[in-house]
């Protein structure tokens, strides 16, 4: 199965969108208060994403690694365990081919996680792990470094078993281990993901199995396809993801059973919460437990505005002419409802803006698409509802614009999302600038509530005086 996955044309799906959302007239009445739709529009509420799908998109924004200055924590059952670190990927004794295709990642020198967790991984005596820290730290490259190290081409059968939640996220991995296994062309690795058939009988040669666990029983419990007890490495990816889908925990448990006793055991892990922790203790024994705490994010850096408007076409008028004079890297815009997101779009793409927008009409394939093509500088406005909110950053983003105010079910500011849509702006030392739209009294009072609730003032900005704009761009 090709590692390289083609997710385009969105910009057909864009134009499908578009055309399929109900456009809000200009000078729509009702456009005082929280939202230029109305809060009481029922369209207001998107499904949440699925945990698999926000870990998913997550990779697919990011473009480096999360900067954490967090230190380690690290536990072990055994203390008398040596415990080593690295500042450099040599310092590992990799393979040559293998050390190459590191570099040509464009992997430098290793994150704080792969610092910690490559020197116990590659251990002489191999060291079972629990590893567990935010998305973008550089767990995948880790364990992907550490299954390929151990894999013995001569040998021609399985002998790394990696599972994922999802059949995106275990072609994501896939991907990582092909790029870094590009010039050790004797390693074979195989998908076991939906779509996937074999004959009956069949004896599988490939070195690296990827796949989901239900795809795993049905070819190593069911079918013997290949043998579990030969397995040296056994890696369980996304373990908090992996609880949130229905029967995964049961399946994974199964094809532990049948693993070796001196399989190899690495378990990561974005949180930390009780249940993951019971999940790894059951699969994993005597672990090193390697944690980074999430760097928390905060309004440090980034400047915080706020425009008054009558209307929607107000709010329009105050991005175009923002958008018009500060030259910024990209923009997001978070619309309280998909009308509203789809009218913003379409109004900017006749403008002449590159826009994309996101929200939860679009299929997975369709999402990444268009944080493919964002990412990539194609377009350099996101305009997105609360679907991205949460748990998705995009480092590049240098302004990020509230058309709606985030609200909680009771019409209160939600400080919370508030912090999360505009804390992803001021990263890597760069200011960030967070501008909201206010369109009346309510949406007054909940700016005031984020004002009280941070203790950082918002400053009005007059969005049609060009030299006060021009500033912003230069902050």
């Amino acid at each position: 199965m090709a590692t390289n996955i083609d997710w385009a044309n969105s910009a057909e799906e864009q134009e499908k969108l578009i055309t399929k959302s109900d456009p809000i007239p200009n000078g729509s009445p009702n456009t005082e208060g929280v939202s230029g739709d109305g809060l009481e529009n029922k369209s207001t509420d998107e499904a949440p994403i699925s945990p698999a799908e926000r870990s998913l998109l997550q990779k697919i924004i990011r473009r480096g690694l999360v900067e954490n200055k967090n230190d380690i924590e690290v536990q072990r059952k055994d203390p008398s365990s040596p415990l080593f670190s690295v500042k450099s990927f040599e310092a590992l004794n990799l393979h040559p081919q293998l050390l190459k295709g590191v570099y040509a990642m464009g992997f430098n020198a290793p994150s704080k996680i792969q610092e910690t967790a490559l020197p116990t991984l590659l251990a002489d005596r191999p060291q079972n792990m629990i590893a567990q820290s935010q998305s973008g730290t550089g767990k995948t490259a880790a364990f992907v470094l550490a299954m390929l190290s151990r894999v013995d081409p001569k040998k021609e059968y399985p002998q790394v078993l990696c599972l994922s939640p999802t059949y995106e996220l275990a072609i994501q991995t896939g991907e990582v281990a092909a790029k870094m296994a590009q010039f050790c062309t004797e390693i074979k690795i195989r998908f076991a993901v939906r779509g996937e058939e074999i004959p009956r009988g069949t004896k599988l040669k490939e070195h690296i199995i990827i796949g989901t666990p239900g795809k795993v029983v049905d070819w190593g419990v069911k079918y013997r396809f290949f043998d579990l007890g030969k397995i040296s490495v056994f890696v369980l990816d996304e373990a908090d993801v992996m609880i949130a889908t229905q029967g995964h925990q049961d399946q994974s448990f199964r094809i532990h059973k049948l693993l070796s006793p001196n399989c190899q055991m690495m378990f990561f892990s974005a949180t930390y919460e009780q249940d993951v922790m019971e999940f790894a203790e059951g699969i994993v024994s005597n672990p090193v437990v390697i944690r980074l705490k999430r760097e928390e994010e905060s309004l440090h850096n980034i400047k915080q505005y706020y425009v008054m408007c009558r209307n929607l076409e107000d709010k329009y008028t105050a991005i175009a002419n923002i958008y018009g004079v500060v030259t910024i890297g990209q923009a997001m815009i978070f619309c309280h409802t998909r009308k509203t997101a789809s009218w913003l779009t379409e109004k900017m793409s006749h403008d002449g803006h590159a826009v994309a927008l996101l929200s939860g009409d679009l299929t997975v394939e369709q999402r990444i698409a268009v944080l493919d093509r964002f990412r990539d500088g194609k377009e350099k406005v996101l305009i997105t509802t609360n679907v991205l909110a949460r748990g998705i950053d995009v480092e590049q983003v240098t302004i990020v614009v509230n058309f709606d105010l985030p609200v909680d079910l009771r019409r209160n500011a939600d400080c919370d999302t508030y912090l999360h849509r505009i804390g992803r702006t001021g990263r890597f030392g760069k200011a960030g600038i967070a501008i909201n739209l206010v369109d009346g009294p309510e949406t007054m009072a909940l700016l005031k509530q984020i004002e009280d609730h941070f203790g950082k003032k918002i400053n009005q900005l007059d969005a049609e005086d060009v030299d006060e704009i021009e500033k912003l761009g230069q902050e």
